[in-house]
């Protein structure tokens, strides 16, 4: 039984995440392909936007109303239906792909998936703690089939050609999306029912709104945890919207022109994820040896080493930093994200475990990638889009990189400097049942570490 449903959430996991991977790394190469390429950070600046509300209000709507399972299940429909009208318009109207119309179903499809990444946590944490495992030992090897489905639908992307030409200049792979999509409808309905807090008697208006999560803030060292999350949610998309156009651009220069890794920019980047299943691995490992601050700061410090090694690297001679790059990718988003996720949810009652799992949300693919992909806009078009030709043009991404990195470096010493870590942090994680105190307003007891 225990085996049963550990298979049963590595398959969600799976579609979960192939979803993301069918675009995310190659939608800038289809952008740029029909004329929309100083429109890229649009694309996944949108993506931030819907993730400052969207995931904390599907949250709070899965926690106080609709099971998780079942509001996964919608989420998906209407996401899956968005990106494949989204699909069409672009063959529809393939020798003029306008900006507003993609953009809408875009918009409506990412509105709908970004709250299902908290929602699937969700309702692996709920399956697991009813069957009796320590989320924090059984959630990596689940989260592990995510990076696959990844892995997979980037692949597939990148080495499946329609009508001779690779998945990844063209919007079938906004299809796949779709159909990965369609898929986790029927199947999010087969999971573990999740509970929904049905008791609302005594509430306040906090309470009634589904808010309780933000009351975290009241904590320092959660405050602290959050805002560098956000700081740190800076970095999540800019390889991903630009790592792909960037490594294509070297095919404009004679001696790349036919260069293997010029011409398969996904196949590269697909190490990335090849490096998250070894590292969502190592996290029970290093949470309970080294404990979330150090585990956090070498995530931090690979964002740098991410960067760095892009603007040094090129397809040929310094290939090496490119894969070296793909390589620290793993820790970068891994120890950060699926750490901070289980911190998160470690930290909260489970009667707002949706809600808080969207805050991280919220804090991190909504505030952090919202600002992080709007600024490396404006810097990518300064820096290399204004450029005449393309050799002016990738010193123009080198610059673009190393500025990358230096942010980077600055949140890590700041993080090293400002959170301070209570040892229940790195031996125990809190006993749910000393979480809550009914004599309080809202259930809530605002004590240093503890809620």
């Amino acid at each position: 039984m225990v085996k049963m449903i550990r298979s049963r959430l590595a398959v969600m996991s799976f579609l979960e995440f192939a979803v993301w991977g069918s675009y995310l790394t190659s939608l800038g190469n289809y952008l740029g392909e029909v004329g929309l390429g100083a429109q890229i950070f649009w694309f996944y600046f949108v993506q931030g936007i819907v993730s400052l509300i969207m995931p904390a209000l599907i949250g709070i709507v899965a926690d106080k109303w609709i099971p998780a399972q079942k509001m996964l299940s919608l989420s998906h429909l209407i996401a899956g239906l968005s990106m494949g009208a989204a699909g069409w318009y672009c063959l529809a109207h393939a020798s003029h792909v306008e900006f507003g119309p993609l953009f809408v179903l875009y918009t409506v499809s990412v509105a709908f998936y970004m709250p299902t990444i908290g929602l699937s946590n969700s309702v692996a944490y709920s399956a697991l703690s009813k069957a009796g495992l320590d989320t924090i030992k059984s959630f990596p090897p689940i989260r592990t089939l995510g990076t696959i489905g990844f892995i997979v639908a980037m692949l597939m992307v990148n080495f499946i050609h329609i009508q001779g030409v690779s998945m990844q200049a063209t919007p079938y792979q906004l299809f796949l999306s779709a159909v990965f999509s369609l898929v986790m409808v029927v199947y999010a309905l087969t999971m573990p029912a999740c509970e929904i807090n049905k008791d609302k008697m005594s509430e306040g208006l906090v309470d009634a709104l589904g808010l309780k999560a933000f009351a975290l803030f009241k904590q320092r060292k959660m405050a602290i945890f959050f805002i560098f999350s956000f700081m740190l949610g800076v970095s999540l998309q800019i390889t991903n919207a630009y790592g792909n156009p960037f490594i294509k651009a070297f095919k404009e220069l004679p001696e790349y022109a036919h260069n293997w890794v010029a011409q398969n920019p996904n196949a590269l980047i697909s190490l990335s994820q090849m490096s998250e299943t070894l590292c969502i691995l190592l996290i029970p490992f290093c949470l309970k040896k080294f404990g979330i601050k150090v585990v956090m700061l070498m995530s931090m410090f690979a964002w740098v080493f991410r960067f760095g090694f892009f603007g040094l690297g090129n397809p040929s001679g310094a290939v090496v930093l490119f894969i070296l790059s793909m390589i620290v990718y793993g820790v970068a988003f891994d120890f950060f994200n699926v750490s901070g996720s289980l911190y998160v949810d470690q930290q909260t009652h489970p009667s707002m475990r949706s809600s808080a799992q969207g805050l991280f949300m919220l804090m991190t693919n909504g505030l952090g990638a919202t600002a992080g992909t709007l600024a490396a806009g404006f810097v990518v078009n300064h820096f290399v889009d204004s450029q005449p030709d393309p050799v002016r043009q990738i010193e123009g991404w080198r610059i673009s990189w190393y500025c990358f990195a230096g942010y980077a470096l600055l949140v890590a010493v700041a993080f090293w400097l400002i959170f301070k870590e209570g040892k229940e942090d790195t031996k125990e994680t809190p006993k749910q049942d000393e979480l809550m105190d009914s004599e309080e307003p809202g259930g809530l007891v605002m004590e240093e570490g503890k809620l």
